[in-house]
């Protein structure tokens, strides 16, 4: 099994920053892609990033373009989330995910933006 733990959350102004980590551990297994996931009160979950381990590739969704940046550390099987500028409708619980031959779910951390 795999295991994620997710920190970083927290109350922020907007405009403000926060970096959220995700790490895996427990049964290796080969992980292709990580990213994050977030769901608002009253809304679906949805994808925020993902970054590919063998390469890279990152995406995001449009609303967070230039503000977060999502990054990972192959060796410690950690996945970053860079969050700048914050606004209001950021406030969600985010979700770290993991996909391999198995696709795991962290339980998530929440961020609260809020003056």
């Amino acid at each position: 099994q795999v295991q994620l733990v997710e920190s970083g959350g927290g109350l922020v102004q907007p405009g403000g920053s926060l970096r959220l980590s995700c790490v895996a551990s427990g049964s290796r297994f080969s992980i292709t892609a990580m990213g994050w996931y977030r769901q608002a009160p009253g809304k679906q979950r949805e994808l925020v990033a993902m970054i590919r381990a063998v390469d890279g590739t990152t995406i995001y969704t449009d609303s967070v373009k230039g503000r977060f940046t999502i990054s990972r550390d192959n060796a410690k099987n950690t996945v970053y989330l860079e969050m700048n500028s914050l606004k209001f409708e950021d406030t969600a619980v985010y979700y770290c995910n993991v996909r391999g031959p198995l696709e795991v779910w962290g339980q998530g951390t929440l961020v609260t933006v809020s003056s």
